[in-house]
């Protein structure tokens, strides 16, 4: 039997945009697709809460070396937040902890402290996030009882508008609202502030993220979507374009890539794709000082096809 040379890890290799169901974590939807590709080789970039549904962007085989590099700091939701009542969670899973009638809220009051909302903020975290608290997940602190005091961060909201307000049973108001906002924003700390500022409470009943920096849920597809049809949503090239500004190079620039030398600089910042004459991705590369030097070499002059 003649030798077979090792896999580069770029056949099926690409990022999968998933539209997460509601119920599941993205521990889970890792698991699914490790089984629907016949791959161990997925990772996530960012999370998304088990009850959230929407964009989850996962990398699958080579793949997975971009997502650390993946410039994914805008995102965008949209959500549904109930005020009239205080959830020790902040959104619907959590327990009751007060309830006030909201009905009497105007337009104009929501609206101001949507307001003082918006731009750059400092926020809390809600207590069951992931951030870590002496090496243990606030969440996993807040599951065992401990009371959980996070500290506030900086964050911007570049945009939470109010599409519509629903008066519902139980003197409660619903406001469905679509955020746009930097990467470690927490939409139900936005409800829960919105409820505490206008005296009622206030948590998130429903939350979708329709954007992860370029992708949309029209990259996206469901688990059933991708069981009938098991592939990546972009493979490593198309990846490369769409996620990264890009540069194109010769014939004699990307074999020096693939044996680790260094590019001169052209003056582009950030981490950037370079993409061969027959439109593949070679490596991701950053400008320092004389020397545009890779950061993921994409296609390894020693690694085979």
């Amino acid at each position: 039997m003649p030798h077979r040379k090792p896999s580069s890890g770029l056949v099926g290799a690409g990022l999968l945009i998933v539209d997460k169901d509601g119920g599941m974590t993205s521990h889970d939807v890792v698991s699914k697709c490790r089984k629907l590709l016949n791959t161990r080789k997925i990772g996530h970039a960012g999370t998304l809460d088990p009850m959230a549904t929407g964009v989850l962007v996962l990398g699958v085989e080579r793949a997975t070396k971009m997502l650390g590099l993946l410039a994914l700091t805008t995102k965008a939701y949209s959500a549904t937040v109930r005020l009239g009542q205080a959830m020790s969670t902040d959104d619907a899973e959590g327990e009751l902890l007060a309830e006030t009638d909201a009905r009497n809220l105007t337009d104009e009051q929501i609206a101001a402290v949507i307001v003082t909302l918006t731009g750059d903020i400092e926020q809390v975290p809600a207590s069951v996030s992931a951030i870590k608290v002496d090496g243990q997940r606030a969440y996993k602190l807040h599951r065992d009882g401990e009371d959980v005091q996070l500290d506030a961060r900086p964050v911007t909201v570049h945009r939470f508008d109010v599409l519509a307000r629903r008066d519902v049973e139980g003197g409660l108001v619903d406001l469905d609202v679509d955020v746009e906002c930097t990467s470690g924003t927490y939409i139900r700390a936005l409800a829960r502030d919105l409820g505490a500022a206008l005296g009622v409470g206030g948590h998130l009943t429903v939350l979708r993220r329709t954007r992860v920096g370029p992708f949309t849920l029209e990259h996206a597809r469901t688990l059933a979507e991708l069981a009938d049809k098991p592939a990546v949503s972009l493979d490593i090239d198309a990846a490369a374009v769409t996620a990264f500004e890009h540069r194109t190079i010769d014939d004699a620039e990307a074999l020096a890539l693939s044996q680790g030398k260094w590019l001169d600089p052209i003056g582009m910042k950030g981490v950037y794709a370079t993409i061969d004459p027959a439109g593949r991705a070679i490596a991701l590369v950053e400008e320092r000082g004389k020397r545009a030097s890779s950061v993921m070499v994409v296609r390894p002059a020693t690694l085979g096809p």
